[in-house]
Parts: C-alpha cells; structure tokens; sequence
C-alpha cells in the first residue's frame, strides 16, 4: 500500500504541475483576448478529479495488490501520462485545464490531434480506470467512470461549441 500511495502522491503532484501551467496558460490566453466558454461545470470536474485520487487510497486501503492487475494497469497509466502531456505540449500556450479561445487562434490538428479530436479525454477515461485498478480500487474505477462520463458529456458539448467558434482556421502542430 505505501508504494500505491507514492504513485497517489505523484499523480497529485503531476496535477498540481498542470495546474502551474495551465494558470500561466489561463493568463496568457486572456491577456491575448481569450474568452472563457461553459465555467459552471468547472468546479465538478475538479472536485471529481480530486475524489479519484482520494478514492483510489481510501478503496485501496481495504483490497490486495494483484501483480497480474496492477502491474498492466500501472503501464496504462504512464501511457495516459504519456499521452496528456504529449496533448499539453501540442496545444502549447493554448492548453490549460478551462475552455478558452483566443481570437484569430486556429484549430490545432497536429500531435494526437491528427488522430483524435480530443485525445486529452481519452487519457483522462484511460486514466480513471486505469489508476484505481492498479490496486484493485473497482469501486472507485467504475463510480469515476460513470460520473467522468457524465461530466465529458457536458464538457465536449462546451469544447466542440468553443471549436465552432474557431472557424475553419487550422494549425498544424
């Protein structure tokens, strides 16, 4: 259970990085006439995200480790890691964890995004299962599952809408 919780503490730490960056991003983006689409649903997704990872201890505290399990789910969730950041690079100052466009800011179609329209999503779904599992957490996997999907459903709909908003501007990165 304490490497579990290492890996908890790491993931939280990772959070918190995003949350550097998406602020200095957040400021960037207002500061070149950013405008905010779809807030209200804002403080859910950071209240769920933060229940996963208190989810994940607490549900832990009470299951066995099963190497069989937790080792390929503890590879998938480097892969999602691997994959969020490879999105927040590609988005560059335009990633940050609100929907925000910049006037004039093209569409970005490169990185994972030649491949999906919202690869981010995807770590996240990736990831909320992924990491509870690692230490048999199931409960805690499929609450967040259902109440993620829930939550993507509203936060896409905002996404594609702010897209939208874009035009038929494209960047390639």
């Amino acid at each position: 259970m304490l490497a579990y919780s290492l890996l908890i503490g790491v993931v939280a730490i990772e959070r918190i990085a995003e949350l550097v960056v998406s602020q200095r991003n957040l400021k960037w983006s207002k500061a070149h006439g950013g405008s905010e689409f779809g807030p209200g649903h804002y403080p859910a997704m950071v209240a769920l995200h933060t229940a996963l990872l208190a989810g994940c201890l607490v549900e832990a505290a009470h299951r066995e480790f099963i190497p069989m399990l937790g080792w390929p789910m503890l590879a998938v969730v480097v892969a999602a890691q691997a994959l969020r950041w490879w999105c927040i690079g590609t988005l560059g100052r335009q990633w940050n964890t609100r929907v925000v466009v910049i006037p004039g800011a093209g569409r970005i179609v490169g990185g994972p995004y030649r491949f999906l329209r919202h690869p981010n999503y995807l770590a996240v779904v990736i990831e909320g299962v992924a990491l509870p599992l690692v230490h048999s957490a199931w409960i805690t996997a499929l609450v967040f599952t259902v109440l993620n999907a829930v939550l993507l459903r509203v936060r896409i709909s905002v996404e594609n809408t702010a897209l939208e908003s874009l035009g038929t501007g494209r960047r390639d990165h």
